[in-house]
C-alpha cells in the first residue's frame, strides 16, 4: 500500500534524513542489480539488511516515511531560507526594541530624579492672607461728643453688620519672641510705646494694637498697628507730622527692626484695602483723623530698612 504523501515543509529533520538514507540505499541496490545482471558482481544479501535499517528508522519515528519529490525538496530549501531571514529580522527588531526600552527607561528615570530634586526645594515663603475687617480699627466717637469717647458703631453700614457678626473671631496668639513688644517713632515721640496683640476697644486702652493675623516684625507681609489720636495716651496724635524716610522702630523680645516711612494718606473708615498683605516686610500705622473729629483715618506706611 502506497505511503501517504506530505509536503516537504511538513517534514522534520529526522524524516528528511531517513528519506535521504533510503534513497541512497535504493540507489546502491540498483547499482548492485546492474552489476549482477552484467556478471560483474556476486549476489549478496544486502537488500534485507538495508530494508531492515530503513524499517527500524521508520519504527523509531513511529510512522511510515512519506514520498518526497525533488520539487518539494527545492521548496523546502527555499522555505528554510525564508524562515532564516524572518528569524534574522525578528532578532534585529528585538534588539531595536530593547534599545528603545532602555533609552525610554533612562529618560523616565532622569525625569523622576529631576521632579524629586524640585520637590526637595523649599518653596519661597509667601504672606498669609490677612482676614479683612469690615472697617478700619481705632474708630471711635470724639471725647467732646455728648456721650464721650466710645466705639463708633455708626461707621458700620447696616447691610454689613450681619457680615461683621458672622466673621470668625481670631484667638489671641500665644506670646512668643517673634511678636512685637514695643514701637518707637523718634520724629514724634520721646520714648517707646508698648504693643499689644489685638486692636479692639479694650486692646487699644493698653497701647498700640497689632491687628491679629498681620505679619510679625521683619517678616514678609504687612504689620498693621493701630492707636488712638485723642484718647488713651494720644499715641498716634502726630502721625501727620511724619515724612518719607522717618524711622519707625519695632522691637521684639530679641530683635529690633527699623522701617522707613514711604507714604501717608487720609482714607475713609471703610477702606480696608490698606490692611492687605504685601510681598515685602511692611508696617502700616492707622489712627482716627482729624484730631477731635475722628470721621476719617490717617494711614502711614513704611518698608523694612535694608541691612
Amino acid at each position: 500500500m502506497k505511503r501517504n504523501q506530505r509536503q516537504a515543509e511538513d517534514l522534520s529533520i529526522e524524516e528528511l534524513e531517513a528519506i535521504l538514507a533510503r534513497k541512497k540505499i535504493e540507489a546502491r541496490q540498483e547499482r548492485l542489480r546492474k552489476f549482477q545482471r552484467s556478471g560483474r558482481a556476486i549476489p549478496i544479501q544486502t537488500e534485507s539488511a538495508d530494508v531492515s535499517l530503513i524499517k527500524d528508522h521508520e519504527t523509531e519515528l513511529n510512522y511510515s516515511l512519506p514520498e518526497i519529490s525533488s520539487h518539494d525538496a527545492n521548496w523546502s530549501n527555499r522555505a528554510r531560507s525564508l524562515l532564516s531571514g524572518l528569524l534574522f529580522v525578528i532578532e534585529i527588531a528585538a534588539a531595536v526594541g530593547l534599545a528603545y526600552v532602555f533609552l525610554a527607561g533612562f529618560g523616565v528615570l532622569k525625569q523622576l530624579n529631576q521632579e524629586a530634586a524640585e520637590a526637595m526645594i523649599m518653596p519661597t515663603a509667601s504672606p498669609t492672607p490677612l482676614i479683612m475687617a469690615v472697617v478700619l480699627p481705632s474708630g471711635h466717637t470724639p471725647p467732646t461728643s455728648p456721650g464721650g469717647a466710645a466705639p463708633n458703631e455708626n461707621e458700620i453700614p447696616d447691610n454689613l453688620r450681619p457680615l461683621l457678626q458672622s466673621m470668625p473671631r481670631i484667638e489671641i496668639p500665644t506670646p512668643g519672641p517673634e511678636q512685637a513688644k514695643s514701637i518707637y517713632i523718634p520724629a514724634i515721640w520721646q520714648s517707646p510705646a508698648p504693643v499689644v496683640q489685638g486692636d479692639e476697644w479694650e486692646h487699644l486702652k493698653k497701647g498700640v494694637g497689632q491687628h491679629l493675623g498681620s505679619a510679625n516684625p521683619g517678616e514678609p507681609g504687612n504689620l498693621v498697628l493701630s492707636a488712638h489720636n485723642d484718647i488713651f495716651g494720644e499715641l498716634f496724635r502726630d502721625l501727620d507730622r511724619l515724612k518719607p524716610g522717618d524711622r519707625i522702630i519695632v522691637r521684639t523680645a530679641t530683635q529690633e527692626y527699623i522701617y522707613r516711612v514711604t507714604g501717608l494718606q487720609i482714607v475713609e473708615p471703610m477702606d480696608v484695602s490698606i490692611m492687605a498683605m504685601t510681598q515685602k516686610p511692611t508696617v502700616t500705622l492707622i489712627s482716627c483723623y482729624p484730631y477731635m473729629v475722628d470721621d476719617e483715618r490717617i494711614v502711614v506706611v513704611g518698608e523694612l530698612e535694608d541691612e
